[in-house]
């Protein structure tokens, strides 16, 4: 189950946004061997409120793009498809049988400066900072050289595969 809650006023959030958001949150589970019903819970939010949760959760006092919240602890160097796909989890890691995977917060107001900046559409921002974090919440990194490299051909082959491009 994907939970979708806009948070925002500043950008337009409407049904086939949610539904472009769903999809591709669905087909990068389904790309990284997620096999089992799962919850992602996604909130749009503005620059001011995503920079409030940057401050509270990473001590960062300054605007994101996206910020990921796994429910999974994960091995260095690990993935989902690494450690969990054939996992019986316990029952603090479910909900009503779905797998709990984690929050995406994303800053749409951001998103739209970024997609400017890049000179590319705002659903190709859109697109890629939710696969950038579903990445995240199955256990990607980008703090180290190699781990960015991996994280950034997956986000890649699965933009593409969606015909997502810039």
């Amino acid at each position: 189950m994907i939970y979708i809650d806009n948070r925002q006023d500043k950008i337009l959030v409407d049904e086939d946004f949610e539904k472009k958001v769903e999809e591709v949150i669905r087909f990068a589970l389904f790309e990284e061997g997620v096999n089992r019903e799962c919850e992602i819970s996604v909130i749009f939010i503005d620059n001011s409120q995503i920079r409030e949760i940057n401050k509270e959760t990473r001590n960062i006092d300054k605007e994101t793009d996206v910020l990921s919240f796994p429910m999974l602890d994960y091995p260095k160097g690990k993935v989902y498809k690494d450690v969990y796909k054939n996992y019986n989890f316990q029952a603090s890691y479910m909900n009503e049988g779905e797998l709990v995977l984690g929050d995406i917060v994303l800053s749409l107001e951001k998103t739209q400066e970024q997609s400017n900046e890049y000179s590319h559409s705002y659903l190709r921002e859109a697109c890629y900072l939710v696969v950038h974090s579903v990445l995240h919440l199955l256990g990607y990194d980008h703090m180290e050289e190699e781990e960015k490299k991996i994280m950034r051909e997956r986000e890649e082959v699965i933009l593409n595969k969606l015909s997502i491009t810039r």
